[in-house]
């Protein structure tokens, strides 16, 4: 399965993924998502200086209003779009 980056507040939406069979890395620092298929985001701190500096070249899926089944729906649609 995928390797997915999540920030680590989104315990619900990692131990989905994990349950899915989906490789689960916490994202507490940018070199984090190295590697990752697809990130997820609280959106809290999204782009908080303008910079659009790209870690990864997958997906970034900002879970701001959603629920885990509602994250999870998100991540295997974009992983089907690669």
């Amino acid at each position: 399965m995928a390797r997915i980056g999540v920030e680590e507040s989104l315990t619900a939406v990692q131990q989905l993924l994990k349950e899915n069979g989906h490789d689960v890395v916490t994202l507490n620092q940018e070199q984090d998502a190295n590697g990752c298929d697809c990130c997820v985001i609280t959106g809290l701190d999204q782009n908080m200086m303008g910079m659009e500096n790209t870690a990864i070249q997958g997906a970034v899926i900002n879970a701001d209003g959603m629920n885990a089944a509602d994250v999870y729906q998100q991540v295997e649609q974009r992983l089907g779009q690669q």
